[in-house]
């Protein structure tokens, strides 16, 4: 009779001695750990063959994409659902920034150094600054241009193609990438600064529009995966840049208040003295290039989606220091 490996004949245990039963409870057990290992191994080289054709070169770039919460470089506007959960660079809390940091009341235990007040008939400038030991130099500067609409001059300050046309310190900007559900845009500008190397900027910015067609703007630095850095430029590290523009009660005129702070690695003294003797002259050009801009004899030539263009609805109060946001898809409240 031949021996049975599982200690079964016929459906019932056969007869065999202790040393036989010790035998065949160590085949038996030896078998299925065989088995377990078979399956646990075949497991493993599909696993491995799936993972390795999942992270080929074609679809590695679109995983960190996915897992960085970056967008794809080919694509510069990102209209997937998955943007809900793509991490805000601009938020609504650097809104609540800019207004607090624009509250001329909650900045007067600073140390603030007048630097312009000059005006002509078309144009009207204040500026001021302040030392701080932790951040760079913050301006807080005030302008109005007379015979103008608030949704003109914000056209006009967002138009970065047109602006290179007037602005000969700008040497290049490009559109990066567009959140067409948050309205966020991202772009790198090239600047050049007298016999320094040019200074290169990756910004992110967003606009709001508020109650009374008042716009807010915030623009800080950020990185981006088509935009590497470059020897040849110098990557501004630091940058904070905000505005509100609103209408002048009562005159045909709006006015554009402005912060800003940013690090481009220049000595402080140097560039706030740069600043003193070069704002006025530059607001001057600015200000003919603005009125030579206009949607009639001036069509924009900004991208046709833009963070202009994605401008978020918001209703701001303000109340006991406290921000509140009424939006379209509901309400936050920021203290």
């Amino acid at each position: 009779m031949g021996v049975n490996l599982w200690g079964y004949e016929g459906g019932k245990m056969g007869d065999v001695s202790s040393m036989e039963m010790w035998w065949l409870i160590n085949i038996r057990a030896t078998l299925i750990a065989l088995i377990f290992i078979s399956i646990f191994y075949f497991s493993k080289k599909i696993y491995v063959k799936f993972l390795t054709i999942s992270t080929s070169p074609s679809s590695s770039s679109s995983l960190l994409s996915s897992t960085l919460h970056l967008p794809s470089a080919s694509s510069p506007i990102s209209n997937q659902d998955s943007q809900s959960r793509t991490l805000e660079v601009v938020s609504d809390s650097d809104l609540k920034f800019l207004i607090d940091n624009l509250d001329e009341k909650r900045n007067e235990d600073e140390n603030w150094e007048n630097v312009i007040d000059k005006k002509n008939n078309f144009l009207s400038y204040k500026a001021k600054c302040c030392k701080s030991k932790d951040r760079p130099l913050t301006y807080l500067s005030t302008t109005v241009f007379e015979c103008c609409s608030p949704e003109l001059l914000r056209d006009f300050y967002m138009d970065n193609d047109y602006r290179k046309q007037w602005d000969k310190t700008i040497l290049d900007h490009v559109q990066l990438q567009v959140y067409t559900t948050s309205g966020i845009e991202i772009g790198r500008t090239i600047k050049k600064f007298p016999l320094l190397t040019p200074r290169e900027y990756i910004l992110a910015w967003r606009l709001w529009e508020g109650k009374d067609t008042t716009l807010y703007c915030f623009i800080k630095d950020c990185e981006h995966p088509s935009a590497p850095r470059q020897k040849k430029y110098v990557r501004v590290e630091y940058f904070r840049s905000g505005w509100q523009i609103r209408k002048v009660p009562g005159r045909d005129a709006s006015e554009i208040r402005m912060f800003h702070q940013e690090d481009a690695g220049l000595n402080v003294e140097m560039a706030k003295l740069a600043f003193a003797k070069g704002a006025w002259s530059f607001l001057c050009k600015m200000d003919n290039a603005l009125r030579n801009y206009s949607s009639i004899t001036h069509p924009p030539s900004t991208p046709s989606v833009s963070a202009a263009t994605l401008i978020q609805k918001v209703c701001v109060f303000i109340l006991n220091k406290t921000v509140l946001f009424m939006k379209l898809d509901g309400f936050i409240q920021l203290h």
